[in-house]
């Protein structure tokens, strides 16, 4: 069973991106993320946010599939008006969509979609001692970080070309302080916004 802390059974699904806090533990950088799309499929897959469930949001319009698991990291708020995005990499096995991990954090990736600030942290699963060497993005080496530009920049090429733009990468501490960023948005309209 999950070691999932202060949530009481539920006689309905519990929406874990409002009940769970973004940090498991914030001194090693390790944050919960719910994963969305497992790495190697054209499908995008997407949390309702409102009620936590995973929907197919859509399938991709290109050849192009995701290098990467994808998810969201809970109790965030991005300026996109999403959660936090995450990709997880160097990921061995596939991940179900909907699982919970905890993953630690090397660096971000900035990125824009169209004019919407787009952020995405880039992190390792914490229990997978296969990555346990990887303490930075610099530990992923140049041909990572061209190959995931690559993707992003020009995964809707098909349907809205030259709309995305990789804004570079960058460290663990410029990455909290996107997570704090994030959490301290989520925390200003969740009043608002939950019943």
């Amino acid at each position: 069973m999950a070691n999932i802390k202060n949530i009481k059974w539920q006689k309905f699904m519990p929406n874990l991106l409002h009940l769970l806090p973004a940090y498991v533990d914030e001194d090693k950088s390790v944050v919960n993320t719910i994963v969305e799309i497992n790495s190697f499929t054209l499908n995008k897959y997407e949390l309702i946010t409102e009620t936590g469930h995973l929907k197919l949001d859509r399938v991709g319009y290109s050849s192009l599939s995701y290098p990467f698991v994808y998810g969201a990291i809970p109790s965030t708020w991005d300026e996109d008006g999403d959660p936090l995005d995450i990709m997880l990499v160097n990921v061995t096995e596939p991940v179900v969509p909907g699982a919970l991990v905890e993953a630690r954090v090397i660096g971000l990736m900035k990125f824009v979609d169209g004019d919407e600030v787009d952020d995405k942290i880039i992190g390792v699963i914490d229990a997978d001692k296969r990555v346990s060497h990887i303490n930075s993005i610099e530990d992923l080496g140049d041909h990572w970080k061209k190959e995931t530009e690559y993707y992003w920049e020009h995964y809707k090429d098909l349907k809205k070309p030259g709309t995305c733009k990789s804004k570079g990468f960058y460290g663990i501490t410029e990455a909290q302080n996107i997570i704090d960023e994030c959490i301290n948005r989520y925390d200003q309209i969740k009043s608002e916004k939950l019943e």
